[in-house]
């Protein structure tokens, strides 16, 4: 690996010193930049994948960033190499590094659970190390788990989808403000935002309705990597929630990704980071479709398409005519609607006949999932307005989409008929003001890698 191009955000002076002058750190402190360019690193790594993940480059120094330290990592099935190797089985078999404990995400670090779910505190069968749950916990328990586990470093890697409201990030956030209160360093192993990272959407979280699935002021799609999210993260938010305290945070960059970039550019494997997000393509409706996580309509958990598929039982074929019409009044490019049918196997509706709609991203590019799914919502709400509701009993309650989106201004602008047009122009200055905030903490520039 070409060691003079390994940038290190937010490393020690210390850190940057043992690794030697063939490692080039970038800034520390807030608003960090690359201090070195990795535009030629692309060319340097020749034929597939296009991108090398931070654990490559991690890996690849000999874990130099936790040499004689009592390692711990936050993975889950996504935490890969190329070969599609784990990591944890990786280390576990390595001798430059002292991994001593994992810690799983929602769904596990093997990925069984479903959505709300962990896989509790267990010894993992294959490498016999010790797997604590960060699930669903806040600052205290995380240091007290962290705390427990005796590392020394702890890292993070796993594949996030770019929406707020995947709580890989906010367990990230979490483990953050943990190392920062109990003074070990925090190494985040970037991997490359899936929709591409260009341009930021929807609205911010309001702090009134913070909640495991939006911890932060930030907005719906983020249109960040982990590692800038970590460095925005631990400036902004986390000496609030550690004592006054940043966390000694590295951030271990991509060699080849690019502003721009979708999955299916990077030649990395697909592995599904949840239950439900399959595809790299789903990944591109998630962002904007979950909205319906918080109605009586089925998001599509239950069949093969889920977030691609939004069905009832009172819809019928006049949604998806609709719908097309919708999009060319407000002028949304990018997809198109089709008339489905599906019986859902579980969550919503089990084993019921739903009608609906299958959303198809004709062009990624101009596609807005989340408005989008306002012009689902208000298109819903006028057809079916005795049947359309928010919330699903036994599931989610009526004001659960305020946490998704982060205010109640959806709801009530869709309960009140606003147009699509009026509901979207309510977030944009709050948009504006986190695009700006994001701008100080990327990493990756546009046309660069």
């Amino acid at each position: 690996m070409e060691r003079r191009n390994f940038l290190l955000a937010g490393a020690s002076a210390a850190a940057a010193a043992a690794a030697g002058p063939a490692i080039a750190a970038m800034t520390r402190g807030s608003p960090a930049r690359a201090a070195a360019t990795s535009g030629t690193a692309a060319s340097a790594t020749p034929g597939p994948p296009a991108v090398q993940t931070g654990f490559g480059r991690f890996a690849g120094d000999g874990y130099r960033l936790v040499a004689g330290k009592k390692f711990g990592i936050i993975a889950n099935p996504t935490a890969i190499t190329s070969d599609l190797t784990h990591e944890v089985d990786l280390m576990h078999a390595a001798a430059e590094v002292n991994l001593t404990a994992v810690f799983g995400p929602e769904h596990g670090f093997r990925g069984t659970a479903q959505a709300g779910g962990g896989e509790g505190t267990t010894i993992d069968p294959k490498t016999g190390l010790p797997v604590f749950n960060l699930y669903g916990t806040d600052v205290p328990a995380t240091v007290s788990v962290v705390q427990q586990s005796g590392v020394q470093a702890l890292g993070f890697d796993i594949q996030d989808a770019g929406a707020r409201f995947y709580t890989y990030i906010w367990t990230m956030y979490l483990g953050l403000a943990a190392a920062a209160t109990l003074g070990i360093p925090f190494i985040v192993l970037d991997r490359p935002n899936p929709l591409g990272g260009a341009r930021p959407s929807g609205p911010v979280m309001h702090p009134e309705l913070e909640s495991f699935v939006g911890l932060k002021p930030i907005c719906q799609q983020h249109a960040m990597t982990i590692g800038e999210l970590a460095l925005l993260f631990n400036d902004q938010f986390v000496p609030a929630d550690a004592g006054g305290r940043k966390a000694d945070l590295t951030v271990v960059p991509m060699r080849g990704w690019r502003r721009g970039m979708y999955y299916d550019q990077t030649g990395l494997p697909w592995v599904m980071p949840s239950p439900n997000m399959p595809t790299p393509d789903t990944a591109l409706v998630y962002y904007g479709l979950c909205l319906f996580e918080g109605t009586n309509l089925s998001e599509g958990r239950g069949t093969t398409r889920p977030f691609e598929l939004v069905t009832a039982p009172y819809i019928d074929y006049q949604w998806a005519d609709t719908l097309n019409a919708e999009l060319a009044a407000n002028g949304l490019q990018g997809t198109r609607f089709r008339e489905e049918y599906v019986e859902p196997s579980f969550e919503k509706y089990a084993n019921t006949v739903c009608g609906g709609v299958q959303c198809y991203v004709t062009d990624r590019g101009s596609f807005d999932a989340i408005r989008t799914a306002v012009a689902m919502l208000v298109t819903a709400k006028r057809l079916y307005p005795d049947s359309f509701a928010w919330g699903y009993p036994g599931i989610e309650p009526a004001t659960w989409v305020d946490k998704l989106s982060g205010s109640d201004w959806i709801r009530t602008s869709v309960d009140a008929g606003k147009s699509t047009g009026e509901i979207v122009a309510g977030w944009q200055s709050e948009l504006a003001e986190f695009a700006r905030l994001r701008d100080k903490y990327l990493i990756y520039r546009e046309g660069a890698s």
